[in-house]
This record gives C-alpha cells, structure tokens and sequence, in this order.
C-alpha cells in the first residue's frame, strides 16, 4: 500500500484501483464486530435463538456448540407491525415506538442497527420507514430487505446482523484506504471485491460490506475462471493449496459456480459466494495418530508461526511440508520467499518420532503423510464435482496457491484428469483476480408460484426492479449500457420440498420446467414430473469486457536442468528428480517427469511418467497420463 501511495504522489495516479480484504471475515471469525441492536416484529425477537432444528453433528461425541446467538436479547427489541407473506399490511407500524427504541439502543452503546421484519421480502415499506426514523440517532442502519429479500427468517436475520456488526469497521477500514491511497484527489475510482467474484463500488461496500466476506478465495476463483476462459477451457477445477486450508471451486462454461448462501464462523450467511469448498489440509497442516492409532492429517495447522518444523522457528510437530522435503518433492538448497531455508534434518526427525508410533521407515511415514492429505483434496474435488453431476475426466485442474502445484500432479491422476494448469502468475493470483473481475451487481427477491398457474406480466415486473437495482451503480459509474450484459435466473423446486435449485431463467414456464428437471436428474439422478414452484427471481448485472492482456512469455536463460535430486515416489521408490528454472521454461519446451520445476515463490512437480510444457504466455501445462 505504501509503495502504490508513493506512485500516486508521485503523479502517476492509475485509471481504478482494485483491492481485495479478509478484514470482514476475520472480524467475524475473531468476534469483533461492532455491538449490534435488532429491531424485529413483535412476537419475534427470538428468531435468532432458536434457530434451525437441523442436527447435523447429532452422533458427534466430539462436536462443538452452538455458537451464541448474534445479538443478546436485551438488545433484541421489538415494534408493532405486521406484513402477510403476499405483502399485505395486517398491522401498520407503529412509528411512536421507536423514540423508546432508539433511548434503550443508545442507552447500552448500539453502534449499528439491524432491522428485520417478517415478510419484509414482500413488502420493504415498513423497514424503510424504520431505517428513515433511526437514521438521525445511528451512522449505520442495515434492514433485511435490502442485505437479504428472501424467505426464511433466520437465515435473513442472520445475514442482515451480520452485515451490521461489519458495517463500522469496513467504513472505517475503507475510508482509511482511501485516504492513505490519495484517492480522494487522485480522482481515481477504487473497486473492493466481494464474494461472488466481482468488482463493487465503495458505496456498496459500505451499505454491504458483508458482501466482502470469503472474498479471498473469490479472488482466486475469478484468476482461474480467468485461465479457464484464456485458454479455452470449458470446464476447470480450481484448486488453490495454501498452508493451513485447501479451497477448490468448480468452473463449468468458463464461469465460477456460485452459492446462494454458506456459513461463516457458524452462522448462516445468504449472499452470492463463489461456491468454494474448504478443507483443513494444506501445507502447514500436522500429522498425528488418532485413539485407534491411524495416520490423520489436518485439520489443526502449524499455522505461519512457528510453522513446520523444517522452517526453523520452533515448529516441533510433522507436517505436510516436512514430508514433501523429506520426499524430496521440496529443493532443500533454495531459498524460499526471499528469507526461509528449509532443514531436511528437523523435518526427519519430526516424522522419524510419528513412524515409530506407526511402525514404518522415515520415507513410508512421509509418503502415508502425502497420501492421506491427498485423499482429503480428493475427495473435496470430487464434492464439487461428482456430487454435483459431473464427470471428473471431463476437467482440467488449475492449480496454484503455495503447496498446490506440488500436489496437483499425483490428485489428477488419482481422480482422472488429464491436464494440470500451472497458471504463470501462481504466486500472485489473488491480485490478477482482482484484476479480471468485472463490475458486478446481484439482486434477489422471493416470488412464489407454480409453474401450472404461471402469469408472465408480475414475473417480469419483478424482473425490470431487479434489474434497476443492479444496472443502475453500473450506469451511475459511467458504463454505457451497451456494455452491461444481465443474466436471469430462478430458483425453482417440486412443491413441498424443502430446498430449491437455481437454474437459467427460460421464456415460458414448459421449458423452465424441462431447465429445472434437467437440472434435478443431473444432481440426483431423476425427475417425478410432479408439481414444480418458483421460490426466487434472481438477476446479476456486470459490465462486459474486462480487458487484461497479458504479454507472451520470454524465457530468461538456456532452459536446461540447474541441477537434481533424489526423490521417492509410490510405488517406484527412490529415482533421481532434475530440477528446471521455471523463467528459463519458453513456450514449447517440454519437461519429462519427474522433475521439479522452481520460482521464487512455488514449486511445480511433475511426477513420473507425466509430461509438461510452458504456453506462449508461461502457464505451465502438465499431462498427467491419466
């Protein structure tokens, strides 16, 4: 930030300037929000108590509590109004109530104000109001109608306190960016990410910061989706291995799937994320024996400090890092970031102590660390994969993040696919997905209707204001209309199902339906033919053409091997491994396996019998043989 700050005084201010945060997500992993009041229909202050009765962790002797409730209910006040689920008014607000409101919100330091109505979906008109009453007496009011207008009380509740215990503190943290940027005279425009894997203004970040959450991995997703549609690849496994978690996301038709809603430190949030599954394995990830004595890895990690053991910093316990440079998966002879020697000695001696608890040699404990990491990935791709409809061999696996294009050649082969994709800036993709992500708006709002019974004109009514709200900031940012492109779509179910899907929104009600049990047959296997109901109108709005060209690779050197090692793989055993410079690596040149392929900042693995290439742009293609 202060190296950008320098170049922006020094007159050289940048057309936009795109930025990615984790501060929302950490501040509600860590329980730092600001304290919250929530203002609800009488008779309904408890929503957030009770909860759902779902029991997923019912048999797990092991699993954690609930956690607490958001808002404690002294701050869980409630006013006389009632909307009916068609958007009729029962009961009129009563506007008189909130001078108490505000006295007891005020009286226990409320620094932000959720308000969430029953049915406000249905008819906005109440919060609205309320939101213009407490507006003079709070700096941030957040109503559920416009975080969340969907069905389902608790989970928009959720959603909508959790919004406002972030809204303090990302303004804060926004306008201090700006101001340490020199934004605010540098004329220059600053887009933050969110979730869904696009771009939003700071106007919308700061009405729904909650929208920043999980943007990190978005980040990612959107750079592979990037790669994807660069190099033509119709569908894509995106698959970033870090030191503590590995995420991986689906990319079908050049596109992330994304996720109506996910949870978030235990509570339900329902936003568009990109439709990341996380999983405790990655590079910093400790191996240890369970009760029964088998082998477990993950999902507690060394973390960054002290880290693994063959960093030197204190690290005393395995991980999967150590048994990568025991393997010799790792060059024990470079520097890694600028500033970490690896030690293949303390490394050993760490998994040296879990094999004699195991009763295996040094190289058969690494490489049953490597194993059962790699079965947890395995079956995370598959999760979003299989589970989901699609066949694996139909995919390439993008793969970046630290330690994930050291694994990504073994999962390829074992799940099916036959290309890994090492993209060229692995090590700062994050910051090219900030780069790629367009401008993006998403809007929702529960509609409710059979299919049988469908009339077209209220469907497209709804339609035309959700596209308002999503064009407009577009517009209002001076893109020209013509470079707007609006998707439809529509969360559809059988009547008297719990849960819907969304599917692409269709013309006439027959092929919505032919879209809806095509889509169902697909994740379940099959379609009744019974009774199907719309349940949400969804739109999303994103200026087209986000223009990066990224220059064709030139090679740095003559491209031979620097040098080589020895490594152990199953079932070959120990083989000798040439290591490459990966600068040195131009468009055609071909490394057979095994080889290690190295820059400054990751390690490319190519395993035995496989086979990689460098494009004209520096992606690294491996073929897996599988």
């Amino acid at each position: 930030m202060r190296g950008l700050a320098a170049r922006l005084g020094a007159g050289t201010p940048p057309a936009s300037v795109a930025h990615g945060t984790t501060i929302v997500t950490n501040a509600i992993v860590e329980g730092r929000g600001a304290v919250v009041g929530l203002v609800t229909t009488r008779g309904f202050r408890d929503v957030l108590e009770i909860g759902r009765m779902s029991r997923l962790h019912l048999y797990d002797l092991q699993a954690q509590p609930k956690p607490p409730p958001l808002v404690a209910r002294r701050l869980r006040l409630e006013v006389s109004e009632r909307v009916g689920p068609d958007g009729g008014v029962l009961t009129p607000l009563a506007l008189d109530e909130v001078p108490a409101l505000v006295a007891t919100l005020a009286r226990e330091g409320v620094e932000s104000v959720a308000v969430c109505l029953l049915h406000s979906y249905a008819n906005p008109d109440h919060e609205r109001a309320l939101r213009a009453a407490l507006a003079p007496h709070f700096a941030h009011v957040s109503i559920s109608s416009d975080i969340n207008a969907e069905a389902r009380e608790y989970e928009r509740t959720s959603t909508t306190v959790l919004n406002a215990a972030v809204m303090p503190l990302a303004s804060r943290y926004i306008d201090d960016l700006a101001r340490a940027l020199g934004l605010e005279t540098a004329g220059a425009p600053l887009h933050l990410l969110h979730s869904a894997g696009g771009m939003m203004s700071v106007e919308a970040a700061k009405a729904r910061p909650l929208a920043m959450a999980a943007s990190g991995p978005a980040a990612g997703v959107a750079a592979a989706a990037h790669v994807a549609r660069t190099l033509g690849l119709h569908r894509a496994l995106a698959f970033d291995m870090g030191g503590t978690t590995t995420d991986v996301c689906l990319i079908t038709d050049r596109a992330p799937e994304t996720s109506a809603q996910r949870r978030l430190a235990g509570y339900p949030v329902r936003l568009p994320m990109a439709a990341v599954e996380s999983i405790g394995a990655g590079g910093g990830s400790v191996a240890h024996t369970d009760g029964a004595g088998a082998l477990r890895v993950g999902p507690r990690s060394a973390g960054a400090v002290p880290g693994p053991a063959c960093y030197g910093l204190g690290g005393t316990e395995p991980t999967v890092t150590d048994a990568n440079l025991v393997l010799g998966y790792l060059n024990p002879t470079r520097v890694y970031g600028g500033s970490i020697r690896l030690d293949r000695d303390r490394a050993a001696g760490t998994l040296e102590a879990l094999g004699r608890r195991l009763g295996l040699s040094l190289m058969e404990t690494a490489a049953g660390v490597v194993e059962v990491a790699n079965a947890a990935m395995l079956r995370a791709l598959r999760l979003v994969s299989v589970q989901r409809g699609y066949d694996l061999r139909d995919f390439a696996l993008i793969a970046y993040g630290g330690a994930g294009p050291v694994h990504a050649g073994a999962l390829a082969r074992q799940a099916g696919l036959g290309r890994v994709i090492v993209p060229v800036h692995s090590s700062a993709f994050s910051a090219l997905g900030c780069l790629v992500s367009p401008l993006r708006y998403d809007a929702v709002r529960t509609y409710r209707a059979r299919l049988e019974t469908w009339d077209g004109k209220p469907v497209e009514e709804c339609y035309r204001d959700l596209e308002e709200r999503c064009v407009s900031p577009l517009v209002g940012e001076g893109i020209a209309p013509e470079r707007i492109a609006v998707v439809r779509s529509a969360d559809l179910r059988y009547s008297g199902q719990n849960y819907e899907l969304e599917v692409g929104w269709r013309a006439t009600p027959e092929t919505l339906r032919a879209a809806f049990e095509a889509r169902h047959r697909q994740l379940y296997g099959y379609a009744t033919g019974e009774s199907v109901e719309c349940v949400n109108l969804r739109c999303v709005a994103e200026a087209r053409d986000v223009a990066v060209d990224l220059p064709p690779f030139e090679p740095a050197g003559a491209g031979g091997p620097s040098g080589e090692q020895r490594a152990w793989f199953l079932p070959t055993g120990e083989v000798t491994l040439r290591r490459h410079d990966r600068a040195a690596l131009g468009p055609g040149r071909t490394v057979e396996g095994p080889a290690l392929i190295e820059d400054e900042w990751s390690t490319i693995l190519v395993y035995p019998g496989q086979r990689c290439a460098a494009d004209r742009l520096g992606n690294l293609v491996i073929e897996t043989g599988a």
